[in-house]
């Protein structure tokens, strides 16, 4: 009896509403974060991305000094120091991100000539460079050490050293303490 019926049913899009699950309000998703498209532009900055990464170590720093003090207090306010925890999470997890979407897949590349021994060194220190300051995220991650983050900040003008320009070097240490001259 329904076969007859089928073709129309299907057609005018009954048989999908009659078969189909009640609407339900799907859950806000949150949207993905921008991130470079790798698509040679030339609208991303090598200085910009170091000064990102020097403001994600103060936001580590200062959630690691806020979490220390918290856990010294009587009361703690857990909720408080769960929401700092995330966020230097965030904060560590963008320098990885970045270090690895942008430094290393576009910006450092092999020497076209692999006999030649001074570019490969090169190449190879500032791999090295970046692999220390992966790790020292990740450990900024798991303590609230404040060594790590001036790790961080050492690594990254260490290899600022290895990458810039004179002028662009100047640059990042006049916005990251005269001390690192």
């Amino acid at each position: 009896m329904l076969r007859p019926l089928l073709p129309a049913l299907v057609a005018g899009g009954a048989l999908c509403a009659a078969f189909a699950p009640p609407p339900t309000a799907a859950p806000a998703l949150p949207s993905p974060p921008a991130v470079h498209c790798q698509v040679p532009c030339g609208i991303y900055g090598d200085r910009m991305r170091i000064d990102m990464l020097m403001e994600d170590a103060v936001t580590i720093e200062k959630a690691m000094t806020t979490l220390r003090a918290m856990a010294g207090e009587e009361h703690p306010d857990h909720n408080q120091m769960v929401r700092w925890v995330v966020n230097k999470e965030q904060h560590a997890q963008a320098i990885q991100d970045t270090l690895a979407a942008y430094w290393l897949a576009q910006r450092i590349k092999a020497p076209k000539d692999a006999g030649d021994a001074a570019a490969t060194a090169a190449y190879h220190d500032r791999l090295a460079h970046l692999h220390r300051l992966t790790v020292a995220a990740m450990k900024c991650k798991q303590t609230t050490d404040g060594a790590y983050v001036a790790a961080l900040r050492e690594t990254a003008l260490s290899f600022s050293a290895l990458y810039f320009s004179a002028e662009d070097l100047e640059h990042i240490r006049s916005h990251h303490g005269a001390e690192h001259r």
